[in-house]
């Protein structure tokens, strides 16, 4: 049984493995198992009874919480489970903190750590006072902008009259008459001025990430940002597409509007605030957005294809953009974001986590040759479908006599390019047909 989230398997002891110990304490608990290779097969552990008394003390000594130390037996071999419960204050080790993440523990620091003692008090980045600030550093047009659009989502009643620091309050911008981080976010005049890294950077590249073209930087509050970077995109990155119908004239961006809205506010109001700045990412033939700041517990990409619920790092400032009428309180933003995509007859958009942050790709053609080379292909398989992509379909005798191979194994690349949702399968054996999606 491999290794997983939850257990870890070493073949001796060492100090060192406090470490892991912490990491699941700090996490969702977990076993580590002492005289176990990588694949779990027990090995049995030398001087088994001198650790079943050191384990126990030197947990409790280190790292002040305690554990299950329990001794198991495999046929004539001993080996050591240590059962490690989820804790819900920061435990550290000798004063670092670790986190354990998949299947790798994590040394938590900066702004990774500043997040994680927050939360486990729990408070969230977004919720802290930020005494630096006035009202006099709220921008009275921005919070205009905001109540036309909460009237029209309907989601902000019993607010005329209200003056701007009754209504930060209302919406738990501020407290007792002090501003909030998300405050600040949302409708500072200058919010780089609290905090450095709020800007957007966009960067226009080659098929390559190192060869950029020309950039912009979009500065201000949330509601500015939102504005300036969706018009940056649409007058200087992204190319309209003009389609007639009839003596209309029909002008259309590359990628649809409803995707770059809800990929930007996504990043916005999930972002790691003390973090690295948002980038998007503009390619001839795909676009990326990455923000600082992993997917929270319990949430993995395959859940956020499919209904879920929200879990907003920054619960405070997306309740606010909810009441505005900015986004949906329900988790729906990725699902748009698919959904938008499938509409406009674009490949599904790829998410992951990368860098310490979440990034999401849009593309605009399954069949580019980056495209297939990230599905894992082989060079047969690329080829022909960029050869015979201009007639939209291949056949199993066409496939044999270029590549010049047997029967079997043309079916058995193109049946793999139909189970991998390139083709569809038309006919049987060699008088079979396989067409473009």
């Amino acid at each position: 049984m491999p290794e997983t989230q939850n257990t870890e398997y070493k073949s001796s002891w060492h100090d060192d493995y406090l470490k892991w110990i912490c990491g699941f304490a700090n996490a969702q608990g977990g076993r580590i198992y002492i005289g176990k290779d990588d694949a779990g097969n027990v090995i049995s552990v030398q001087d088994y009874k001198r650790l079943m008394d050191e384990i126990p003390n030197k947990i409790k000594n280190n790292l002040g919480i305690t554990a299950d130390v329990n001794l198991l037996q495999y046929g004539d071999k001993q080996y050591i489970e240590i059962i490690v419960q989820p804790y819900s204050v920061p435990i550290s080790l000798r004063g670092r903190y670790y986190y354990r993440s998949g299947t790798v523990k994590q040394e938590l620091s900066g702004a990774s750590l500043n997040e994680f003692l927050l939360t486990r008090t729990g408070r969230t980045w977004d919720d802290v006072i930020e005494s630096r600030a006035s009202f006099d550093d709220i921008d009275d047009r921005s919070i205009k902008i905001f109540l036309r659009k909460a009237e029209e989502a309907g989601r902000l009643p019993d607010i005329d009259g209200l003056s701007a620091p009754e209504l930060l309050e209302k919406l738990r911008l501020a407290k007792n008459g002090q501003l909030k981080r998300a405050a600040i976010v949302l409708f500072g005049k200058d919010p780089g001025a609290f905090y450095p890294n709020t800007f957007v950077k966009i960067g226009k590249f080659a098929n390559n990430d190192f060869e950029i073209r020309f950039q912009e930087t979009e500065e201000g509050n949330l509601i500015q940002v939102l504005d300036k970077v969706l018009r940056s995109l649409d007058h200087k990155f992204l190319i309209r597409n003009i389609t007639f119908e009839g003596m209309n004239r029909i002008e259309m961006l590359e990628y649809p509007v409803v995707s770059l809205r809800e990929m930007l506010l996504n990043a916005l109001i999930h972002r790691n605030y003390m973090g690295a700045p948002t980038q998007i990412r503009v390619y001839d033939n795909k676009l990326s957005v990455w923000n600082h700041g992993t997917l929270p517990e319990g949430i993995t990409i395959d859940k956020l294809t499919k209904p879920h619920s929200s879990y907003p790092r920054n619960p405070v400032l997306a309740e606010a953009c909810f009441r505005g009428g900015y986004i949906d309180s329900w988790g729906s933003g990725i699902m748009k974001i698919v959904d938008s995509c499938k509409a406009a007859g674009l490949p599904s958009p790829v998410m992951e986590e990368d860098g310490g942050g979440f990034i999401v790709r849009l593309f605009k053609d399954i069949y580019s040759e980056e495209e297939l080379k990230n599905k894992g292909l082989n060079g047969r398989q690329i080829e022909a479908l960029l050869l015979f992509k201009a007639q939209k379909e291949i056949t199993t005798s066409e496939y044999m006599k270029k590549f010049q191979i047997a029967d079997r194994t043309a079916r058995r690349d193109l049946v793999e390019l139909v189970e991998k949702g390139l083709l569809i399968s038309e006919g049987e054996n060699k008088s079979a047909r396989y067409t473009y999606k």
